[in-house]
């Protein structure tokens, strides 16, 4: 009796010790629905439950583009992270189009289940010249692999190829396997550029072990063989950094997070800067043109748009993008501090203008949280719009809210609320995408989800007039007219 005891007591500590790690898969599956992942981050003892949570399927802003308009088939491909059907979701990168001829939304495919249900290693879209589909996904740091798929066919999403990417490290071809917070841009006759994040130890003031969130940049002609990361800033503890392009223009504004003895540099976010390349990050200037020596390694530099350190107050970059001139125009979140609640507020959205001599800092208005991400549109008549959660929605104080419509017809300096997109919604709205090359039938891109406790999450997009459609939970064609459930 005592061997029988002792023996399943070994093969169930073997069971579990033993199993072994579930690895990411490459599905090419149909699914038959649009569920976006539900997620949370930073635990804390109050009301506000996260530091933040929710429906996180288009986060977080430093991941770009999750939807490409392409003239030349007349559709709008996107990804996001998708849930699995497990009692505990896995994060799926899905993959779906809507026809604007049609008016209707393919079945998305599963192309990667992820391993995790992390929505930092939400996927990343891009199209190059040949129309092929590429999906990039990503990683939370160095725990988890990253991978790359290119579509098996020309602007068509059944079924995709994992590519075995390499890159240049201290000289030799080396797998290009891990990359966070990816921002893609595609350039004909060059090829990718991709900004993002890579993390280096042993290199902090305080922490040896702790991890540099060094911003950087990469190259390659094909997607396939990568240049070496050229890095953009290594400043105290890192960066967050978020980008836009104009032409072949690319700009990119960061945060920097301060050398703290106690570890909480990442939290403290703070200061804004930019700098922008013109030739394929060969040379980069900052606003004013000046030739800019990278990596930029001390607080106090010319790529300087604005110091919040000395204010006390942390900065959240949303979007960047550009007037008809490629003149940069930031769009950020300022807060007290990283807690939820009104304690850290006011949470005030600002736009950093650039008018060709010098950055004009003007506000938008405030919402609740610092989370709340929206996307900023400037046309060609020189309008500017903010589409994002800038009131308040069923969970105050939580990720997101109810989507609005800020518009400017002064260059940000004044801004006023045209129109909210979201009424008496059951959840918080948030992470509100602005397509590549935006068509007007969709011209915004997000998802919801519970503020406080995990919960359903689903995908919207809305077009140019506002009116905002779901994307089906459930499918049983290959192709579905998007429910409207909002209009103005």
């Amino acid at each position: 009796m005592k061997k029988n005891f002792l023996y399943a007591i070994t093969l169930a500590s073997c069971q579990f010790l033993c199993a072994p790690t579930v690895q990411a898969q490459t599905l090419n599956q149909t699914d038959d629905g649009f569920r976006g992942i539900w997620y949370h981050i930073g635990k804390l003892d109050n009301e506000y439950v996260h530091k933040y949570s929710g429906g996180l399927g288009t986060y977080p802003s430093n991941h770009n583009p999750f939807a490409v308009y392409s003239p030349e088939v007349n559709k709008t491909f996107f990804c996001y992270g998708g849930a699995s059907k497990a009692a505990k979701p896995s994060l799926l990168h899905e993959v779906a189009f809507y026809d604007h001829q049609t008016g209707l939304v393919s079945r998305p495919t599963i192309v990667l289940d992820k391993a995790t249900d992390d929505a930092h290693d939400n996927p990343v879209l891009n199209i190059d010249a040949q129309g092929y589909i590429w999906v990039f996904s990503t990683s939370h740091g160095v725990e988890r692999p990253s991978y790359l798929h290119r579509s098996r066919k020309p602007y068509d999403i059944s079924a995709f190829d994992k590519i075995e990417a390499t890159f240049v490290k201290n000289g030799q071809e080396t797998p290009f396997n891990n990359f966070s917070y990816l921002q893609s841009y595609y350039q004909k006759g060059q090829g990718f550029i991709h900004l993002m994040t890579h993390y280096e130890r042993g290199v902090l003031k305080y922490g040896a072990k702790k991890p540099r969130r060094t911003i950087g940049f990469i190259t390659s002609s094909n997607g396939v063989k990568w240049s070496e990361i050229k890095n953009i800033g290594t400043i105290q503890e890192g960066h967050y950094q978020t980008s836009g392009q104009w032409k072949n223009k690319i700009g990119t504004s960061f945060n920097m997070h301060p050398d703290t003895e106690k570890g909480a540099g990442l939290d403290y976010r703070t200061n804004l800067y930019y700098v922008e390349t013109k030739d394929f990050g060969k040379s980069w200037q900052n606003a004013q043109g000046k030739n800019m020596t990278l990596p930029l390694a001390t607080t106090a530099n010319d790529a300087l748009v604005k110091e919040y350190q000395s204010l006390g107050l942390n900065v959240y970059i949303n979007d960047v993008a550009h007037t008809a001139k490629g003149h940069p125009v930031i769009l950020y979140v300022t807060s007290k501090g990283p807690d939820p609640g009104p304690a850290q507020g006011p949470h005030t959205w600002q736009v950093a203008a650039w008018n060709g001599k010098t950055w004009e800092i003007y506000p938008v208005a405030t919402s609740d949280h610092n989370y709340d991400m929206g996307s900023l549109y400037i046309d060609s008549q020189g309008v500017w719009t903010i589409i994002g959660p800038l009131e308040a929605g069923p969970q105050p104080f939580g990720t997101g809210g109810e989507i609005s419509a800020w518009v400017s017809t002064n260059q940000g300096k004044t801004w006023k609320k045209q129109v909210s997109l979201t009424k008496n919604s059951a959840f918080n709205h948030s992470y509100v995408r602005r397509p590549l090359h935006a068509h007007p039938d969709f011209y915004a891109f997000w998802a919801d989800g519970h503020a406080r406790q995990p919960s359903e999450s689903s995908l919207y997009f809305a077009n140019q007039k506002g009116e905002v459609f779901r994307l089906p939970r459930q499918m049983t064609t290959e192709m579905a007219k998007p429910e409207r459930v909002f209009k103005n």
